[in-house]
């Protein structure tokens, strides 16, 4: 578990310059999905490494200013729509270019994975289902309904996507949010598999 092919730098110091910009409570999180996401790679017979960088940095950019995100959004001509959204969008969606700025990232499947971590998308790699299914299955979680997706994720990545879409969709639904419209295709596309045999 090193990660230096990706990085040019060892998990170690990853993970000092995680700790310079994440509180801990954070960082424990960040530390939960990349297990996770190791985990869930195994038993689906996708990259570890590959997996577990991906989910240690999927919320690389979590705590950066909205500033620092609109700022973003003109330097890299990103859709300009991005600017209605806020932080649980944007730490995916734009945070990828704070990690390619601060790090050097350039793995197009470990980006895309970070980049779509919270809102999903109607076409998703195995990475993308796994980085999507450690983040909400992660051990340090505690909320209705996580078991029961800790259990899903053991049998199919596509229904454990399909469950947590759901139950995000049902959320914000019922806080009277907006849901992110790649959000909705991401229901569209996999709520299919909520209806496999149990």
């Amino acid at each position: 578990m090193t990660y230096e092919n990706y990085l040019g730098f060892s998990r170690e110091v990853l993970l000092e310059k995680m700790r310079q910009i994440l509180p801990e409570k954070r960082l424990t999180h960040c530390l939960g999905v990349e297990k996770a996401a190791r985990d869930l790679a195994k038993r689906y017979g996708a990259d570890e490494e590959q997996a577990g960088l991906a989910g240690l940095l999927h919320d690389y950019a979590k705590k950066l200013s909205d500033q620092e995100f609109l700022d973003l959004i003109d330097r890299y001509e990103l859709d300009p729509a991005l600017k209605n959204w806020g932080n649980n969008v944007w730490h995916g969606m734009v945070g990828i270019y704070k990690i390619q700025e601060d790090l050097g990232l350039t793995d197009p499947a470990i980006l895309r994975s970070i980049e779509i971590h919270t809102v999903g998308s109607g076409q998703m790699s195995t990475l993308d289902k796994i980085v999507y299914v450690a983040d909400y299955i992660e051990h340090n979680r505690d909320f209705p309904g996580v078991e029961q997706a800790r259990d899903i994720a053991q049998v199919s990545l596509d229904r454990a996507v399909a469950y947590e879409t759901a139950r995000t969709v049902e959320h914000l639904a019922h806080q009277g949010l907006p849901i992110y419209p790649q959000t909705l295709e991401t229901y569209n596309a996999f709520v299919k598999y909520l209806k496999e045999e149990q």
